[in-house]
């Protein structure tokens, strides 16, 4: 063997030792020696940051479901196909007669900046099957004859649908029936009457949104009374790393008034905002959304939180009311760290968490949920040993806070000892019969989740509260509590006498 071909055979066996070398870090990372409930509840404790510069990856391979194979649901809980062989199902809403719309959608084309963590997260999409085109459609499922299974299935919308997502249905304005579909580059309104199996109208453009991104879904929630529009919108990027101006109008949930046009920010600092609801004893509106990667497996959690109008929860500088991120770069705005909010509950660090629903009047979930909120936790990507790949409950409280545990609603995604999962939960939604329908993109299923024995619930007790009245004049002496004499000319005080 030649000196030359000698150097040539160990110089590629050192860069195969060190690609070896990486990709074993990349798919084996920083696992973590914590339970996940130690990153859940109403008091986390946050571990030291341990900062990442190539995220590890820990992304269970989806397998599918066996025809007689099911989630697992929880005690007094029965567990059943509403529909299947769907085209990456995501987001669904339930019309007012019972039909079922559910969003057939996936990222649009990515715009890859070149960097190591957009490369192993394209990887990753294809790996789960969430790097092809998105299907662009939305369906209709209808369930005629009551049997808790949609016999019929419809193309709702075709055109016009651009990685479509949120969905709310409701009346304008002028009092007309309204369905409002987002994008994931704009908010429209059609004329619509539920019962029609086709979406036939020409769309109003509501709202532009900022487009694509590394979050493109878009969701929507009316107000109760009709007149508002939240439209959550996540981040572009992890930590704003490709610039702040690209993350102009992100990271955010907006609102639009049906009665105007006008729009607001309604609330600001969210990295990815998904499911959003109103609290049904306290009119709050709450919100799911996933926090940062890439300080290691066991921050930051994902959450769930009430939020206020004009509520900061810090992205990308902070997190967790006051924790400051030192990977950003950027110029924090000042005075910030003086009003960031605290979430309320942790959903666990790195769990996905996606769709939300409160437990409200009329739903068949028995007693054990009948106060708080269902979570769709979509599972992780970035964390060893996997977490999420399930649905929760979070209790509330009488006063409608949420209480320091959870339930599990359906369990069984995962393989055990395997790094494979059957599916990835994805959303919910009531059906007319008061079930839970839980989305699962991978599997291509809409679940439905139920307490045969149990007659609908009674609505959560509404929290009511009686300020303090307003006052309006100031009474009494305003020198009464200071013992110094004011004159036209001077103060005196008697402590310098």
């Amino acid at each position: 063997m030649s000196p030359t071909l000698r150097k040539t055979l160990i110089a590629l066996g050192i860069v195969l030792l060190l690609l070896a070398a990486f990709v074993g870090y990349v798919w084996y990372g920083k696992p973590s020696d914590r339970p996940i409930a130690a990153t859940m509840g109403t008091d986390v404790t946050l571990v030291e940051a341990d900062s990442e510069t190539i995220p590890s990856v820990s992304l269970a391979d989806p397998v599918g479901w066996a025809v007689d194979r099911m989630p697992t649901p929880a005690k007094g809980l029965a567990i059943s196909r509403f529909a299947g062989g769907l085209d990456h199902p995501r987001t669904m809403l339930t019309l007012p007669n019972g039909d079922v719309l559910v969003a057939l959608t996936n990222s649009p084309p990515r715009k890859s900046g070149g960097g190591i963590t957009e490369w192993v997260m394209g990887l990753l999409l294809g790996k789960v099957g969430a790097g092809g085109p998105s299907p662009d459609k939305i369906v209709l499922l209808r369930d005629a004859d009551g049997d808790g299974k949609a016999e019929q299935r419809f193309v709702f919308r075709t055109a016009d649908m651009a990685s479509p997502s949120g969905m709310a249905f409701g009346r304008d304005k002028a009092g007309r029936n309204t369905l409002y579909i987002a994008n994931h580059n704009a908010v429209l309104a059609f004329a619509f009457t539920p019962g029609a199996t086709r979406l036939e109208s020409k769309p109003v453009k509501l709202m532009d949104l900022p487009a694509g991104g590394n979050h493109w879904m878009r969701n929507l929630l009316l107000s109760a009374d009709g007149t508002r529009l939240l439209v959550a919108v996540g981040s572009a990027s992890n930590i704003a790393e490709n610039g702040l101006a690209v993350e102009t109008g992100r990271a955010a949930i907006w609102e639009i008034s049906l009665e105007t046009g006008r729009r607001r920010q309604y609330a600001a600092g969210m990295r990815n905002p998904n499911g959003m609801a109103w609290n049904p004893s306290t009119g709050e509106l709450w919100a799911t959304v996933q926090e940062r990667d890439m300080l290691g497996p066991d921050l930051v959690p994902d959450y769930l939180t009430n939020v206020p109008v004009g509520a900061q929860y810090g992205w990308p500088w902070m997190y967790w009311k006051d924790q400051y991120d030192e990977r950003v770069e950027h110029n924090m705005p000042m005075y910030m760290g003086e009003y960031v909010r605290k979430p309320e509950y942790a959903l666990g660090a790195h769990t996905g968490v996606l769709g939300l629903a409160f437990s409200g009047g009329g739903n068949r979930m028995g007693p054990a949920f009948a106060n708080g909120a269902f979570i769709a936790r979509h599972g992780s990507w970035n964390r060893k040993p996997a977490v999420g790949y399930d649905v929760i409950f979070v209790p509330f409280d009488a006063r409608g806070n949420p209480e320091n545990i959870s339930k599990p609603v359906l369990t069984g995604f995962l393989v055990p000892g395997k790094h494979e999962t059957h599916g990835r939960p994805t959303w919910l939604a009531w059906d007319k019969a008061g079930a839970l329908l839980v989305s699962d993109d991978t599997a291509g299923i809409i679940w439905r989740v139920i307490a045969p024995d149990a007659g609908p619930s009674s609505a959560p007790a509404a929290v009511v509260s009686n300020g303090l009245p307003p006052k309006k004049a100031l009474t009494g002496d305003p020198t009464g509590q200071w013992k110094g004499t004011i004159t036209n000319d001077y103060i005196t005080d008697p402590s310098e006498q």
